[in-house]
């Protein structure tokens, strides 16, 4: 017998952990972070990484009631 378990999610890594995390962010990490951003009435630095802007993006969603 085969087992048909679906594959396991990947679990969630710290933003620091990331290979890639200091990379710019992307343009779908810059979009919402604005959107957030002016929802919460705050800045957004143009320089911000990968693993800073999902960073911001938890804060933000806290901040404002977005998010799980």
């Amino acid at each position: 017998m085969t087992d048909n378990q679906a594959p396991q999610e990947n679990p969630e890594k710290d933003p620091s952990q990331w290979v890639t995390g200091d990379e710019p962010m992307t343009g779908a990490q810059r979009s919402y972070l604005h959107t957030l951003a002016q929802e919460a009435d705050t800045e957004v630095p143009e320089d911000v990484t990968k693993a800073q802007a999902s960073e911001m993006i938890d804060e933000l969603q806290q901040q404002t009631g977005r998010g799980a």
